[in-house]
């Protein structure tokens, strides 16, 4: 038995008691209003003074607003057994209500500590290029869920290990439910680790649709705007289990590469004639056989393209540069134009690609080559028309 202390709180009548839990609950609600309306401005300007960032994520309004707002009921919890000495259904219901309002606003404050931090990573030089969200977005998973087992253990007056003893019973359970975020998780951590996918990187994903850049990484979706800015997504793990090309490696590199082919009339390719011989004797590019006068007229071409690409500022000569034959087809000899331009930017390396294959087109003539083309409607009619003329 509680000894009666006339002089101490137990001696106070239950008039007095409700005065004082009153006079309690508003000097805690009082000193929250205060904090949040005077402390919590004058802290965030102090910390937009120092030449720190990761201040000002910490002292944001949402993190500190959770902080105040735990002292009412933490003050309540603390007191109330203090000011009914005596148990009764009402206080206890009370004391597990306030248990679980402060589960609740501890949980809503480290989810934000988290966001504070996912900012402050994504502000940083060596962080903002990873796929952290996911393992953010983890994170708070992990904290609602001791939340909702904290409440249940208030609620059924359990103790936290029972609980958790009771979930690993029907942990396949749990897995078969959270399958696609275990998997994400999983999936999250290798993309992160091995460095396979950043923010915006532009990827190909020809099975899922997928030629864009990455716009976000989550836990469970990976988000990629097309091209046709259409917006794809996918979960992590399909990134890991299927294979995808990241283009990032190209944007890192010194150039992009140019692949073009020309297929030259195997009829317009023949040794080169004394006039042609004496008009390229004098070119830089020329073969040194040209004075034998027994030199084949596309090999002069091949030496005239490799010159003139590697003459271009637009090209990276110090890359893979030539012009070679591919195998003969039926539509003629293919002569591809291997390149690498400086700008990696799409727009300007297909400018810079129709350039030199139009220039390389133009200059075929001058070297007794025609490109192979397919005979249209219109070539035949010319050559009817030919035909009637001579008949």
């Amino acid at each position: 038995m509680i000894e009666q202390d006339p002089a101490g709180i137990y001696g106070m009548t239950s008039q007095v008691r409700i005065l004082v839990s009153c006079a309690l609950v508003v000097t805690a609600y009082l000193v929250d209003f205060l904090c949040c309306r005077i402390l919590i401005p004058l802290i965030q300007k102090v910390a937009v003074k120092t030449s720190f960032k990761w201040d000002n994520y910490l002292t944001n309004g949402k993190v500190l607003h959770n902080v105040f707002h735990l002292i009412p009921p933490v003050t309540f919890y603390v007191a109330l057994p203090l000011i009914f000495p005596e148990p009764a259904v009402w206080t206890g219901m009370l004391l597990k209500a306030f248990a679980i309002y402060i589960i609740v606003v501890a949980c809503r404050l480290v989810c934000e500590f988290i966001t504070s931090l996912y900012a402050i990573s994504a502000d940083s030089e060596v962080l903002k290029d990873k796929p952290m969200k996911g393992v953010y977005q983890m994170l708070k998973v992990v904290v609602v869920c001791i939340g909702v087992i904290l409440i249940f253990g208030v609620l059924l007056d359990k103790d936290f290990t029972t609980l958790i003893a009771g979930l690993g019973a029907s942990a396949a359970v749990l897995m078969l439910v959270f399958k696609d975020t275990i998997l994400g998780v999983v999936a999250g951590v290798q993309l992160s680790a091995h460095d396979m996918l950043r923010p915006g990187d532009w990827i190909m994903m020809d099975k899922y649709g997928i030629n864009g850049t990455v716009e976000e990484v989550t836990l469970n979706t990976v988000k990629v705007r097309n091209w046709d800015k259409t917006i794809t997504t996918v979960p992590p793990y399909v990134l890991v289990s299927d294979s995808f090309k990241n283009w990032r490696g190209m944007r890192e590199s010194e150039g992009r590469r140019v692949t073009r082919a020309l297929s030259i009339d195997v009829n317009s390719i023949r040794f080169c004639t004394d006039e042609e011989v004496s008009r390229f004797a004098g070119k830089p590019w020329t073969p040194d056989t040209v004075s034998s006068g027994r030199v084949v007229n596309l090999k002069l071409f091949r030496a005239a393209a490799e010159d003139y690409l590697r003459s271009l500022s637009e090209v990276n000569a110090d890359l893979m540069l030539l012009v070679r034959q591919l195998e003969p087809t039926s539509e003629g000899l293919p002569l591809q134009l291997y390149f690498f331009t400086a700008a990696k930017d799409w727009v300007p390396h297909e400018h810079i690609a129709s350039d030199v294959v139009e220039q390389m087109i133009a200059m075929l003539p001058e070297f007794g080559l025609r490109l192979y083309q397919k005979p249209s409607g219109l070539d035949l009619i010319r050559a009817r028309e030919i035909m009637k003329t001579e008949a």
